[in-house]
């Protein structure tokens, strides 16, 4: 494995999960480096999903420890662990369809006043909040070019559109560090290219960015550091050019016989 990073947001240890007798994780080190955008890739199957939801609190593992910001946050409820910076998206976007955009906006950030049972009949202690929270959904809707729609039902939102919601709905805590769970899967050409901006922005917003992808040309674009997991472990992690190079991580993909380059798409689907 190579050296660990000198400042890394995220470090995780002997991390297992399994269900029955499927190992689906099996991680003995990992480390996100902080500021960067980070690549994490590999076969279907591989356990990048499972992997995401151990970390943010979604699922429990079998054994393994964690520190974010060098707070242990192993086995920390979700919401626990968005309070504290980390926050990530769904490969299936979780909008709530039957509510507006805006709505959907303003269920996102932490600590809202106006939740609680004893203060919510009360208006003066929390309006001034929820006006600040609508002002910066508002701001970041407009960012993500979906201000025209705030009073839309998330439900009439085309499936790019809903990743755009999704990816601006996890901003509004103000994270250090975003995770996206295939953000491009299902998108068409033209948003595609508008949610790669979005991402690398995030990076020049000072932010912490991890996300799972199969496109490897959208890898080599926008990663400074690319991990690879391959039935549950992690196999090779470095530079998208010394990755994708890594001959561990090219069996991986297409086998160890082969003369195929790993970003055709074909490669992807052989695996699936």
């Amino acid at each position: 494995m190579p050296a660990e990073q000198t400042d890394s947001i995220l470090v995780a240890d002997g991390i297992r999960r399994t269900f029955g007798g499927l190992t689906a994780v099996d991680v003995d080190h990992l480390e996100i480096p902080r500021h960067k955008i980070t690549a994490l890739i590999g076969p279907n199957g591989a356990g990048k999903t499972t992997l995401f939801n151990l970390l943010t609190g979604f699922d429990e593992p079998d054994a393994g420890s964690w520190t974010f910001n060098g707070q242990d946050v192993s086995g920390k409820a979700a919401y626990k662990v968005a309070r504290l910076g980390m926050v990530r998206t769904f490969q299936l976007t979780k909008v709530l369809s039957k509510l507006t955009v805006l709505e959907n906006m303003r269920l996102g950030p932490t600590g809202q006043r106006g939740e609680r049972f004893w203060s919510a009949p009360f208006q003066f202690l929390w309006r001034g909040q929820e006006d600040a929270n609508t002002e910066r959904a508002r701001e970041l809707l407009a960012r993500f070019k979906l201000d025209a729609k705030e009073q839309d039902y998330a439900g009439s939102l085309s499936g790019g559109q809903r990743k755009l919601l999704e990816m601006a709905r996890a901003l509004m805590v103000e994270p250090e560090m975003v995770m996206l769970d295939e953000p491009m899967a299902g998108v068409n050409p033209a948003l595609k290219q508008s949610l790669l901006g979005h991402v690398k922005s995030l990076r020049e917003d000072g932010m912490t960015v991890l996300f799972v992808e199969h496109d490897m040309d959208m890898v080599r674009d926008i990663s400074d550091h690319v991990i690879v997991m391959a039935q549950g472990k992690v196999i090779a992690q470095g530079t998208p050019a010394d990755v994708m190079g890594d001959q561990r991580v090219i069996d991986a993909y297409l086998g160890e016989h082969h003369d195929t380059d790993i970003t055709q798409e074909r490669a992807t689907e052989e695996t699936s």
